[in-house]
């Protein structure tokens, strides 16, 4: 079977239709499936349809509760805690998005905690939709255990990535999205699924050695990125998404991939409007310049442009969408053909 392009619409559809079909609403199983989608349109597939399975073997095992129903804890008008009380991990952070960006407008800072929640997919979808409204936006959680603390071969800290968007000029967003390893662990999955090696620096075995073997890798532990900077803000991102959210940290945390145990992953959602600092339009004529003046500098050997953050997915989407869909690995286009199968929903055809 060779890897072959997918229209978003069959791919949204059917993601929303085995959600359905497994007890989430429409409208949540409907956000799921745009999220997942949306994440191979900006070119990573690591955080894509790739997942649906796993979410769908946590929602057979009651791991993740099909209908969400979160419950605030606390509220002092710009600050809020939610139980998530194991719902979806995306629905959950959209009405965190929501409400912050609420009481930003309210408030000038709106910030929600969220406790007991599951993994949520590509962070920068909820940040990006922030900024569309208008506010800066940050979002860090928490995730199951992936990298060892620095100078270890244990693994007992997550990705626990994070990701900041804000408004820019003419209609556009700034944004970044990374996990604090030196890869999202979804590519050493999304490798494996392509029979392809990974590159070195990116994960050790479980005995400690240096892997390309994606399959090894998932086994063993990722590396943090920048060495003892990724493993330090991978420790504080567990403490703003886990520790002061009251849900999970460090082993106590469990991912999509595992289908029976409760996640108790945490997250933070950040919203603050330019307008209660100053002028907006003066605002986005200063992230203008710095656009201007990064992508007028000289280029160094071997660069054909410099982009802005954000810039890069714009592309990519803009490209998938014009070539009339997204490519899915071979071994991806299979689980969810079974998934279909196992849940009564054709996967359809593809182009």
């Amino acid at each position: 079977m060779t890897a072959q392009r997918s229209t978003p619409e069959e791919l949204r559809s059917f993601g929303s239709q085995v959600l359905r079909a497994l007890g989430v609403p429409a409208l949540d199983a409907d956000l799921v499936a745009d999220s997942l989608v949306q994440a191979d349109l900006w070119g990573h597939g690591s955080h894509g349809m790739l997942r649906l399975p796993w979410y769908a073997a946590r929602l057979r095992s009651g791991a993740m509760a099909a209908v969400t129903d979160p419950v605030v804890l606390a509220d002092t008008g710009p600050l809020v805690l939610l139980d998530g009380r194991d719902g979806v991990g995306q629905v959950l952070t959209e009405r965190a998005r929501v409400l912050a960006v609420k009481r930003a407008r309210a408030h000038g800072i709106g910030a929600v905690g969220v406790r007991n929640s599951n993994h949520f997919g590509t962070a920068m979808w909820f940040t990006r939709r922030a900024a569309r409204d208008g506010v800066v936006a940050v979002l860090t959680t928490n995730a199951s255990p992936a990298m060892a603390p620095w100078g270890g071969r244990r693994k007992v800290l997550g990705t626990n990535p994070w990701s900041i968007a804000a408004p820019a000029p003419d209609g556009r967003v700034v944004a970044v999205d990374i996990a604090n390893t030196a890869v999202a662990r979804g590519k050493i999955y999304l490798a494996r699924n392509k029979g392809e090696p990974i590159p070195d620096g990116w994960a050790l075995t479980g005995d400690g050695a240096p892997t390309t073997d994606p399959a090894e890798g998932v086994l063993g532990v990722v590396l943090p990125m920048a060495g003892h900077k990724g493993y330090a803000i991978t420790f504080l991102m567990d403490v703003l998404s886990g520790a002061l959210t009251g849900s999970g940290v460090g082993t106590e945390v469990h991912g999509p991939y595992e289908p029976a145990a409760r996640s108790r992953a945490g997250h933070l959602f950040l919203a603050i409007d330019p307008a209660a600092l100053g002028d907006p339009a003066d605002y986005e004529e200063r992230v203008r310049r710095l656009i201007d003046e990064v992508k007028d500098v000289p280029l160094a050997q071997g660069f054909d442009e410099v982009f802005y953050p954000g810039e890069v997915e714009d592309r990519a989407e803009a490209a998938n969408l014009a070539a009339g869909g997204v490519t899915l690995a071979a071994e991806s286009l299979a689980e969810l053909r079974r998934l279909g199968d196992e849940t009564g929903v054709p996967f359809g055809s593809s182009r």
